[in-house]
């Protein structure tokens, strides 16, 4: 009708459902869901509800206001606006919401910590430096801290 042609191709679509393969999709855990056990995700995770056990995330977790985690926790970068105890694992950065409370041990890359947050962990920063020196956690050895190159301005 009105002169358009039918196109026959599914373009992606398999029976009027559009195929999930975005390499950003979002699961969700939502209020009122509790799991217990281990859980794995490819891809960002947010949680609204309760995780009792492990997660293992090759994304992003994100624990909403609402949300609960106690266990075990690995992935690349997390932002916790919610309630979390156990173990943390970030690779990347761990951005701590001013609503969040956290307790337990905390290793991570990157951390950014909002006033008002509760952060009772014992924290283990990769990359640290002893004394002006950096630590390779690796093998315990230290290793000379290059020096500083800055530039003086005359007044």
């Amino acid at each position: 009708m009105f002169g358009s042609k039918k196109n026959n191709s599914d373009n992606g679509v398999a029976g009027g459902v559009p195929s999930n393969t975005s390499s950003h999709a979002l699961n969700s855990i939502v209020q009122g869901t509790i799991i217990e056990g281990f859980v794995t995700a490819e891809n960002d995770i947010r949680i609204d509800g309760t995780i009792k056990g492990s997660l293992k995330c090759k994304a992003k977790v994100i624990i909403g206001p609402s949300g609960f985690v106690d266990g075990d926790v690995d992935c690349a970068n997390a932002m916790i606006e919610g309630k979390f105890e156990g173990n943390l694992t970030v690779t990347g950065l761990l951005d701590v919401r001013e609503s969040a409370k956290i307790s337990g041990d905390v290793s991570t890359n990157k951390l950014v910590i909002q006033a008002g947050a509760y952060f009772n962990v014992v924290c283990k920063m990769a990359g640290a430096t002893q004394n002006g020196m950096h630590v390779n956690h690796k093998n315990n050895n230290i290793v000379k801290k290059p020096k500083e190159v800055g530039a003086k301005i005359a007044s």
